[in-house]
């Protein structure tokens, strides 16, 4: 039976010793969500992609580190903010993990833990020295990895069990706990040659590739449902609209693992298998990036179409930038594997693109943070009756 509370005194209740003087401490870090680590994803993966770019630009590495050093500071005051988090409000907390539509957010916390590691070997290293960068990326692929896989198996099951999914509500969003996986799968072989000889070297090498097929069998397991809610269920909310990008995530992550894979094969593994990896790379890259290119026109019409609706700047913005990235990495890895100019032209231009979506997402950002819209909690819907205290018994 649910019960009304009684009606509150005029007087101000004493406040709890423990509750209320935290969220009094905080109060900006209660609406915090999962999907801020984005932030971290899409500004790393600007330094990262720009590594991968032909030819040689005066000046361009160097503001590449920059950008990858701002990452990392963004990624410390996540950290910190988040448990503040966790601390003080964690019953927003377990709101956000029974949420269907927050909790596969949670993938991008091991996401911009790969990210931001993976970019201490390409970029960080200049600054900081290759040791202090192993031992970077070394911790933060160990632990995005470890959330990774966690979350590609919780977040699924909470789905399952504890969440109520209501019939046409898939979204791209899901895809994020799945390709968690694949970002540690082209993290890895960074890390290969810097592990001793032998089995160590081949076992991370082969463990990168079984999370590659973890996280490609997962998606594509979930890239019909989205497809087909897409084309029976008609276009997303507006405000929705941009993860549509995210589907671009698997695409571009896998293309650019598997030519990692090519990359330090040799010398790890036997012949074979070696020249094995360098054919799958191009078998496997060149019709995937072919899709991811399909779906980036088809993803940026639908863009397009709630721009003129009315569609505002949100934190879903954020999906324009690291799956565009993880295209760039897949097209330089096509170029290294094939020696096609064609690949470099795209390359350089999914790049462009790529920074104008940073840009004005990072400054809609900022704009949002200064005047306090973005840390805000929901708000009601007009007309809506205002909430209730209850008790269920």
């Amino acid at each position: 039976m649910v019960t009304a509370a009684p009606p509150r005194s005029p007087s101000p209740a004493p406040a709890s010793p423990t509750a209320g003087p935290a969220v009094r401490r905080v109060p900006a870090v209660r609406h915090l969500g999962p999907n801020w680590y984005a932030c971290v994803m899409g500004t790393a993966i600007v330094g990262t992609a720009g590594a991968t770019l032909p030819g040689h630009v005066p000046g361009l590495r160097a503001v590449c580190t920059a950008v990858w050093a701002l990452s990392l500071v963004l990624l410390a005051v996540l950290l910190a903010a988040r448990s503040l988090h966790w601390l003080h409000h964690r019953d927003q907390a377990r709101a956000h993990l029974l949420d269907p539509a927050a909790a596969p957010f949670y993938g991008c916390l091991s996401m911009a833990l790969l990210a931001v590691g993976g970019g201490a070997l390409t970029l960080g290293r200049d600054w900081i020295g290759t040791p202090a960068a192993v031992a970077v990326d070394t911790v933060l692929f160990t632990a995005g990895t470890v959330v990774g896989l966690a979350a590609a198996v919780a977040v699924p099951y909470l789905m399952a069990v504890r969440h109520r999914i209501e019939p046409g509500s898939a979204g791209p969003v899901w895809l994020l706990p799945l390709v968690a996986p694949m970002v540690s799968a082209a993290v890895g072989p960074l890390l290969v040659p810097h592990l001793p000889p032998g089995q160590p070297r081949e076992t991370l090498l082969l463990a990168c590739v079984a999370m590659f097929g973890v996280s490609l069998f997962a998606t594509l397991m979930t890239l019909p449902v989205i497809f087909g809610r897409l084309l029976t269920g008609g276009p997303l909310p507006l405000a929705l609209t941009p993860s549509l990008f995210l589907v671009l995530g698997p695409l571009g992550q896998s293309t650019t693992a598997v030519g990692k894979f090519a990359d330090v094969a040799p010398g790890i593994v036997a012949a074979p298998y070696a020249e094995g990896f360098a054919v799958f790379a191009v078998l496997y890259g060149v019709p995937v990036m072919g899709f991811a290119l399909m779906w980036l026109a088809l993803a940026a019409a639908h863009v397009v179409r709630a721009r003129r609706a009315g569609m505002r700047f949100s934190m879903t913005w954020w999906s324009f930038t690291f799956p565009v990235g993880t295209c760039v990495t897949g097209a330089g890895a096509l170029a290294r594997e094939t020696g096609l100019v064609v690949y470099d032209g795209l390359t350089v231009a999914l790049y462009v693109l790529l920074v104008a979506a940073w840009a004005v997402a990072a400054v809609q950002t900022a704009r949002g943070l200064l005047s306090g819209a973005l840390l805000a909690g929901p708000r009601p819907a007009p007309g809506a009756p205002r909430p209730v205290t209850a008790r269920t018994t």
